[in-house]
């Protein structure tokens, strides 16, 4: 029937058809009900089946695109319903062209360009993929770039899956002789009918390989031997890049990351994203482009006094066993990083040092020993540059703050029960910190604070990702911490706080991220991280009357299991005890 001036369900004013699949048809519709709204768009399924199930298994998929579409770079869901045999959905419309206008036959894409374009659409896909959602069809047509702030938003998710449901995957179904996805994007597996999250990294492999080549991935050669497509001949590309985009296209499944979460790690990790790419503005949204990807942040020019310093770097490299008894095998290196140094009277300084921004996985992966789920979901997060102190405070820079002018609490001086000029300050609470801060930044003009629960996981891993930033283990020549761990540590306990800086520092050149004291973060305690900021910020809650305030890292007093990278605890904000204490933080922009 003629479709275009149809006023569908006494609402949706039909303007003109926007496109076809498989599956359906796809308009651009005006909602009547709402006319000083942008336009929306109407997908309308012809199922012709009047089955039930059909409309159960509608109204089950149609709750998992309102879940996708609180992304904002996945358009929202606004209605769906069924009319005369027919299943409709109403989602926002995305003005802006697809990706099939920047990804064009014979034309190679510039390799910045091409890490750039995986990372924004890996970015959105964590979400899916975290959601437990298979796209199931990616390619260059169902990925826009948005016209207003020339963002990536996935579109299409009419064939979506969700991992663990028998009941939203209407298509098997409606018409079982039809393969859902696209030919030269569809991996075996979902060929056969058993999609998995890493068949969307597949289908991303190949966009990866067509933008790299300008050659369509069906007109790809294959290797006669491993049935691989012959494609790094065809364009010069870094073997880092290279290797990544081939564990993403591998042809069994068990052997390329499991989800867009690995795959986003490996291109942070493998450092072929440099910062500066992630700070860039987008690519020019008028195609076909011509120059390449500027990779230089716009940041405002910051005059800093930083100077260079050097530190001792170590990791575990090999575990050896002599008889019954493990020994490790760790290599040293050598580390610079620059900050700057506050003077806190004639005789005590703080050393405080610049922490580049980035971004990093959250959290601690599924298969990691002796996780807690406090430390669920892993999650993406981008962290501005910010300093960070060195160590943590100690009793000596303590007293030289607590003797300034109060702002809103009086400071015990000489707190810690284990005295030493250079040990680190504890027993003091979230409280006595934050004045701690107040005060300093009162003397200095400059804005101290706690660091963020991200920021401070951020700045321990310092872009490892192993449970220590040492690697696997955490042995007393490395860290102070209570040895009885399945973690294998060898024998020793200090039973007291040590002098901060005694252990070689992390990649960032910080000391005593692992055990010690533990350190005072800025937010609220939160049970996991459902929810948590992904930007860097303090996490709050509304609950006013909630008091409980994050710490970090462990103590001396911890075992390993609690001094890892992503082990999260808390303490009453107004709580003291002789394993608590806190560094300082400055954001560059605050600086």
């Amino acid at each position: 029937m003629e479709f275009i001036g149809e006023l569908l369900d006494k609402r949706y004013k039909i303007i003109k058809k926007l496109g076809e699949g498989n599956f359906g048809e796809t308009y651009l519709a005006r909602d009547h009900k709402r006319p000083s709204k942008p336009a929306c768009v109407v997908k309308r399924l012809k199922p012709k089946h009047t089955h039930p199930r059909v409309l159960e298994l509608f109204e089950q998929e149609a709750i998992i695109l309102e879940k996708l579409g609180e992304h904002p770079q996945i358009p929202r869901l606004l209605a769906h319903f069924a009319l005369d045999n027919d299943l409709y959905i109403v989602q926002d419309y995305v003005e802006g062209h697809t990706l099939r206008a920047e990804i064009l036959p014979r034309r190679q894409m510039a390799e910045v360009d091409v890490i750039k374009l995986l990372h924004d659409i890996l970015e959105v896909l964590v979400f899916v993929h975290q959601n437990n959602v298979i796209h199931r069809d990616l390619k260059p047509e169902n990925i826009m770039r948005r016209k207003h702030d020339h963002k990536i938003v996935l579109i299409d998710f009419g064939s979506v899956r969700e991992l663990g449901s028998i009941s939203v995957d209407i298509y098997r179904m409606i018409r079982t002789s039809v393969v859902v996805g696209t030919p030269g994007y569809i991996p075996n597996e979902q060929a056969k009918g058993k999609p998995r999250l890493c068949s969307d990294i597949y289908a991303l492999g190949m966009m990866a390989i067509e933008a790299l080549t300008g050659i369509s991935p069906h007109q790809l050669q294959e290797d006669p031997d491993t049935g691989k497509p012959i494609w790094r001949d065809c364009v010069k590309v870094s073997y880092a890049l290279a290797d990544v985009i081939e564990t993403m296209i591998c042809d069994r499944y068990t052997l390329r990351y499991p989800s867009a979460t690995e795959t986003l790690q490996a291109l942070i990790t493998t450092q072929i994203i440099p910062f500066s790419a992630i700070l860039s503005p987008p690519i020019n949204s008028n195609p076909p482009r011509e120059s390449p990807l500027n990779l230089e942040p716009e940041l405002e020019t910051v005059l800093l006094p930083l100077e260079q310093f050097e530190f001792e770097i170590a990791n575990i490299s090999e575990t050896r066993w002599l008889g019954s008894q493990p020994t490790y095998e760790v290599n040293r290196d050598s580390g610079t990083a620059q900050g700057f140094i506050e003077d806190l009277n004639h005789e005590i300084t703080l050393a405080m040092v610049s922490l580049p921004g980035g971004q990093f996985l959250m959290g601690s992966p599924d298969d990691e020993p002796e996780r807690f789920h406090s430390e669920s979901p892993q999650h993406l997060v981008k962290i501005s540059p910010f300093f960070l102190s060195k160590f943590p405070i100690t009793q000596a820079q303590w007293q030289a703050v607590a003797t300034l002018p109060p702002i809103n609490r009086h400071l015990d001086p000489t707190p810690a029960s284990v005295k030493g000029t250079n040990l680190p300050v504890e027993q003091v609470s979230w409280e006595d910190a934050v004045e701690f801060c107040a005060r300093l930044a009162d003397k200095t003009g400059r804005n101290y604070r706690l660091p963020s629960e991200a920021e401070w996981e951020y700045a321990c891993r310092a872009k490892t990702t192993t449970p220590f930033y040492f690697g696997d283990k955490l042995i007393p020549s490395l860290a102070n911490y209570n040895n009885s761990s399945p973690y294998n540590p060898e024998s020793g306990n200090y039973s007291q706080t040590t002098i901060v800086g005694s252990f070689p520092a992390n990649a960032f050149g910080l000391y005593d991220m692992h055990g010690n004291v533990w350190e005072w973060c800025g937010d609220h305690w939160h049970k996991n991280y459902q929810g948590a900021p992904v930007d860097g910020s303090v996490w709050l809650s509304n609950n006013h009357e909630l008091k409980s305030r994050v710490i970090r890292g462990g103590s001396w007093k911890s075992s390993s299991r609690l001094c890892r990278s992503a082990y999260r605890s808390w303490n009453p904000q107004d709580g003291r005890g002789n394993l608590l204490g806190f560094r300082v933080a400055i954001s560059l922009s605050d600086f």
